[in-house]
């Protein structure tokens, strides 16, 4: 499916997505939302970053290192360390859904020395056309627990930030990838 940017059609086309693509149950303490980020580089470039779970220091700033235990399957567990600056130093991810048909990416925290308990969060990506030419709409959402001393705004603001950060980071490195003509998926 295409998606072409125009006005009220975008946000139908985005609610769409998030309805098929992006469910997740959210109890009382928890928070919950959705970002998107519009990519000039074409859907399998940007694809190919997303769905290495044994890489996402490729385009995750705050991710330093990534140790994967097992093969690239649902189930799959990696330990990743945190840059400094951050609340944290280590996180613990097991991989929940990797469809490469339909450009589906799930992640749940299972451990890890931070304050998201119960974070799940779903990426999708979706080809579609910005200024005449093949681009990539990204869609994340996240469901997390509402720390103790925290309010869901001020949790669903942290995390959104980082995930803004993130979306960002995939969006430059595709961008400089698809401007060295590196159109074909990045190994």
């Amino acid at each position: 499916m295409v998606v072409t940017v125009k006005g009220d059609v975008l946000t139908a086309t985005v609610e769409d997505f998030i309805k098929r693509h992006h469910k997740h149950e959210v109890a009382d303490n928890q928070c919950t939302s959705f970002l998107v980020k519009h990519i000039k580089a074409p859907l399998p470039l940007v694809w190919s970053l997303v769905r290495r779970f044994d890489q996402p220091q490729s385009y995750k700033p705050f991710v330093s290192r990534c140790i994967m235990q097992g093969d690239l399957k649902i189930g799959t567990v990696r330990e990743v360390n945190v840059k400094s600056g951050l609340p944290a130093t280590t996180s613990r991810e097991r991989l929940e859904l990797l469809d490469d048909e339909e450009h589906i990416f799930s992640m749940r925290i299972v451990g890890g020395d931070h304050r998201l308990k119960n974070y799940s969060s779903i990426i999708s990506v979706h080809s579609e056309i910005i200024d005449g030419r093949p681009g990539t709409m990204a869609i994340e959402s996240f469901v997390v627990d509402v720390p103790d001393g925290n309010t869901k705004d001020e949790t669903c603001y942290f995390v959104e930030a980082l995930i803004k950060c993130n979306l960002k980071s995939l969006a430059d490195v595709s961008e400089r990838l698809a401007l060295q003509d590196r159109t074909e998926p990045v190994n």
